[in-house]
């Protein structure tokens, strides 16, 4: 496929969930997070100040906002997360993730992002790694989801994770960075 046939809004397509997950599916999404922040920092390294504020599509985030963004999701995610193992389906909050992105700390530099991201996913992929059958078939309920099983949010933020590092990806390869 062609650089200019890409969507820069889904570079590797929308996430459809599968009717069922096999163990198969949960160590794949399991290894994805696990190299996402090294790939969230390859992704940005050497980009400068300037790079990192242009937008990765017209109308979309800065590559500054994406890092950060996917620090803010993958946090609230993890929570959800840890929610789950340890309440009966308990009702999560959504949080308005534009309203997130406009706020002052997505000024900050994107390494405190990649840092928080690195401790955070080896803490998340330690936890996945631990769950026995039953445990993944916990989950939460979300306002607009609906039921959210634990084995669906390891592949939901598997896909999210290759979904904002081709943002970036896909800018530069088109920019020429």
């Amino acid at each position: 496929m062609a650089l200019t046939d890409i969507d820069p809004k889904y570079p590797i397509g929308d996430f459809v969930p599968p009717a069922t997950i096999s163990p198969d599916e949960r160590t794949e999404a399991i290894a994805t997070l696990a190299e996402l922040p090294e790939q969230l920092r390859n992704a940005v390294d050497g980009l400068s100040s300037a790079q990192l504020g242009t937008p990765y599509r017209e109308g979309g985030w800065t590559l500054r906002q994406v890092v950060h963004h996917v620090a803010d999701s993958h946090m609230n995610a993890y929570v959800r997360v840890k929610l789950a193992l340890t309440e009966d389906w308990p009702a999560v909050k959504s949080y308005n993730e534009v309203a997130w992105a406009k706020l002052h700390d997505m000024a900050a530099p994107v390494e405190w992002s990649l840092e928080l991201v690195e401790s955070l996913h080896a803490r998340w992929v330690m936890l996945f790694q631990s769950l026995d059958e039953t445990q993944w078939q916990r989950g939460y309920k979300h306002p607009e989801d609906g039921p959210v099983t634990v084995e669906l949010a390891a592949l939901t933020y598997a896909w999210h994770s290759r979904h904002h590092v081709a943002h970036i990806t896909h800018l530069r390869a088109k920019e020429g960075w």
